[in-house]
């Protein structure tokens, strides 16, 4: 495992071609340890990213480590023996059930015949599949084959988990229940855990890092709260009464103003904005305060910057 001051994953001029096509492009970054997500559109580069660190796709050129072993034929072993990864497409052996599935992954871990049995129960009662895992896996619903792809992936406490678009083609409840999962490792266990995903909610609600891909680039490496912050002092604030004239008092003091759907007011200022000065403009405009938040930028709205910037050549 990397030290603190090590990055989790090291990129130095990667690039891979299939053919004519370029799928990553010179990538030169590194990742840091915790719950990273690695966020981007469909195509641009996360699986083929994933399958060079893993040795399931050579480079055409560059380096790169992952835990601190070189991405070389000679250490994938190891590597593998550390990571778990949990692929977007399935990979089951039709006509077991899903315990022997995740009995099978532990074994090539190196779990005895056995323990094999008590550590695959362990990770399905976690994963929360009931008497479900007695069944064959053919008979699944998706929901049921993410969750048995994410319990072999973590059966063998890796030191990283890697994770393919892991809440895709979830419903609503199992998504937040698969999210849940995946922030419970990264705060009860010292895995570090990357989510590769187009679901920009996703990485926004559980991830401390964003790595941001487009058109095989990694252009971007930040924490996610550094990411969401306004480039001016910003809050949102929600009030009761007149809101006309409250945003009036402050556009008044260069602050600009815009209301969403649901009511909510957000203030920016250029120049730095106090919530003293918004309590002030409430008690003049005779309205009430429901609340006063710092605001953020969405993950969506981080994205599309990403990509302008990119466009007007900002790598």
């Amino acid at each position: 495992m990397p030290s603190p001051a090590e990055p989790l994953i090291s990129l130095q001029n990667v690039t891979k071609r299939y053919g004519s096509f370029l799928a990553l492009d010179d990538i030169t970054a590194e990742i840091p340890t915790g719950v990273i997500g690695l966020l981007g559109p469909n195509g641009a580069g996360k699986s083929t990213l994933i399958k060079t660190l893993l040795g399931l796709a050579s480079l055409t050129e560059g380096n790169a480590s992952i835990l601190g072993f070189d991405v070389t034929a000679q250490n994938y072993k190891a590597i593998r023996s550390n990571v778990g990864y949990m692929p977007e497409d399935d990979c089951f052996i039709e006509g077991i059930a899903g315990v022997e599935m995740v009995q099978f992954a532990a074994q090539l871990t190196g779990y005895p015949p056995l323990h094999s049995l008590q550590r695959a129960h362990e990770i399905l009662d976690f994963c929360g599949t009931g008497q479900e895992r007695y069944r064959q896996i053919e008979t699944y619903s998706t929901g049921m084959r993410q969750k048995l792809k994410f319990a072999q992936a973590i059966v063998h406490s890796p030191k990283l988990l890697i994770l393919d678009e892991p809440t895709s083609g979830l419903d609503p409840e199992e998504r937040i229940s698969m999210l849940r999962r995946i922030q419970l490792l990264g705060e009860r266990t010292d895995m570090s855990v990357m989510i590769c995903t187009h679901i920009l909610k996703d990485v926004q609600q559980i991830c401390d890092y964003a790595a941001v891909m487009v058109d095989g680039s990694i252009p971007v490496v930040d924490t996610v709260e550094n990411l969401r912050r306004p480039s001016s002092p910003s809050y949102q604030v929600r009030i009761t009464g007149d809101t006309e004239r409250f945003m009036q008092l402050a556009q008044e003091n260069n602050v600009t103003t815009s209301v969403s759907p649901v009511g909510v007011i957000t203030l920016a200022a250029e120049h730095g904005l106090r919530e003293s000065q918004i309590w002030q403009w409430a008690l003049s405009a005779n309205a009430g305060v429901q609340s006063i938040v710092p605001a953020k930028v969405s993950m969506e709205d981080v994205f599309i910057q990403v990509v302008q910037g990119m466009q007007h050549g900002y790598q």
